[in-house]
């Protein structure tokens, strides 16, 4: 009996570790040395569906959500590292960077001059030769929306119609069901 109650407590200890929030920065966004192109290489050599790419601004409360209540979750970080390499720009950041094609330029020149970044956070969904498929602003409700944003994309959903379109079909379904 008693070993019964202490694997009871042992587990009600040991599951809730397995789903605490992870630092996002170490679990859901991948190392890089700045360059786009290679990294485009790198994505095909291990079989992604895509890049993402989180445009970020370090005062934007909506990147901060992001990261504290969506990116750092470990189902998150699992489903998106498993279909995207995934990387963080700052959109005033002067460090310098190479985009998709080789261009050498500013975190802040890719975000503003290259994809129109104004608001943030941006999340943007680009294939493997550096075609931008999806363009998300600002953040989701919760953690189902985000991987549900991620399935559009890996399942090509956004080739026949719009996320938005998408959201309301699928919570139709669920609700049929």
């Amino acid at each position: 009996m008693r070993s019964v109650f202490l694997l009871c407590l042992t587990m009600l200890w040991v599951l809730p570790l397995s789903a605490q929030p992870r630092d996002p920065y170490q679990h859901f966004f991948n190392e890089t040395w700045g360059d786009f192109k290679e990294e485009r290489q790198n994505a095909k050599s291990q079989g992604k569906k895509a890049i993402l790419v989180f445009f970020e601004l370090d005062e934007c409360p909506f990147c901060h959500f992001m990261k504290t209540h969506v990116l750092n979750q470990p189902e998150v970080q699992a489903f998106f590292r498993q279909h995207f390499l995934n990387f963080a720009i700052d959109i005033e950041g002067d460090v310098e960077m190479q985009d998709f094609d080789g261009q050498t330029m500013t975190q802040k020149n890719f975000a503003a001059k290259i994809h129109r970044v104004r608001a943030t956070p941006v999340f943007g969904f680009f294939d493997l030769e550096g075609k931008k498929l999806v363009r998300f602003t600002g953040r989701t409700s919760d953690v189902d929306e985000f991987l549900l944003l991620g399935k559009f994309v890996v399942e090509g959903i956004y080739k026949e119609m719009s996320f938005t379109r998408y959201k309301r079909q699928q919570k139709k379904t669920a609700q049929a069901s």
